[in-house]
């Protein structure tokens, strides 16, 4: 099969957004009105979604949809806060299979959500809905779903750094919902043991489901004044979205290439 270059030869490249996907369907409804926020801002803009695991579409099946409609390229991104082992492994390896079964399908692979300040926007939003502003006697816990990457943990890291420097915090510190610590039990009970007269917790997460029910859980249990929201369909990550998908416009189409087995 081949591509039909009138069909695609004026529109822009379809924007495949694909998510980690959830046994929750809060989850999926989450990612759904964040893109539906998407094609309000760009309307002449195909976009898609397509998840990793527990939801339909799969990504493999998105994109093979996609060639048989007609596209030419396509931007796939990763609807993700940090690189970590879907966006480098289990991505690419649908790519490749997509790639091999129908060349023709030029393949734009754009940068995850994160890390980037905009988030951090989006963070500060859903604290101060949650009642909760930067002070000197409040600390943060900025708490995200963690990954047995040890870079993927450290971006969450770099982040909380960053959050404590807009200020005025007592302190920001991260958390790890799994596969890292502190996790927020911890993370809420330290602060509170070193002194901190008030702890606040950032949900650093897309959307809700197990994760974001077991941050506010733990940290409500070890005395956190305040838990936010997940990120949601915010309209900092709407705009992140799309500046992703300008971004990878810009570049060769491209993905990474898994090392040889």
């Amino acid at each position: 099969m081949t591509s039909d270059p009138t069909r695609s030869a004026h529109r822009p490249a379809p924007l495949l957004a694909i998510a980690h996907g959830s046994a929750d369907p809060r989850s999926s409804a989450a990612v759904e009105r964040i893109f539906d926020r998407v094609r309000a801002l760009r309307p002449d803009l195909d976009v898609r979604t397509a998840y990793l695991d527990h939801v339909d579409p799969g990504a493999e099946a998105a994109l093979t949809r996609l060639a048989a409609d007609g596209a030419g390229e396509a931007v796939v991104l990763p609807a993700l806060l940090t690189a970590a082992y879907h966006s480098r492994v289990d991505l690419p390896e649908v790519l490749e299979r997509v790639s091999a079964a129908g060349p023709w399908l030029r393949i734009r692979y754009a940068a995850t959500l994160g890390p980037h300040p905009w988030l951090l926007d989006a963070v500060e939003r859903r604290l101060h809905e949650a009642g909760v502003r930067a002070s000197p006697d409040t600390s943060l816990v900025l708490a995200s779903a963690g990954s047995s990457d040890p870079e993927a943990n450290a971006v969450v890291a770099r982040a909380a750094e960053q959050l404590a420097a807009r200020g005025p915090w007592r302190s920001v510190v991260p958390a790890f919902a799994s596969m890292a610590s502190p996790t927020p039990a911890q993370a809420v009970a330290r602060l509170r043991a070193g002194g901190a007269p008030r702890v606040a917790v950032a949900t650093y997460l897309i959307a809700p489901g197990l994760f974001s029910d077991r941050v506010r859980d733990q940290s409500l249990a070890e005395g956190a004044a305040a838990v936010s929201e997940p990120l949601g369909d915010l309209p900092e990550l709407a705009a992140l979205a799309l500046h992703r998908y300008t971004e990878a416009l810009q570049s060769e189409p491209s993905f990474p290439r898994l090392p040889a087995r």
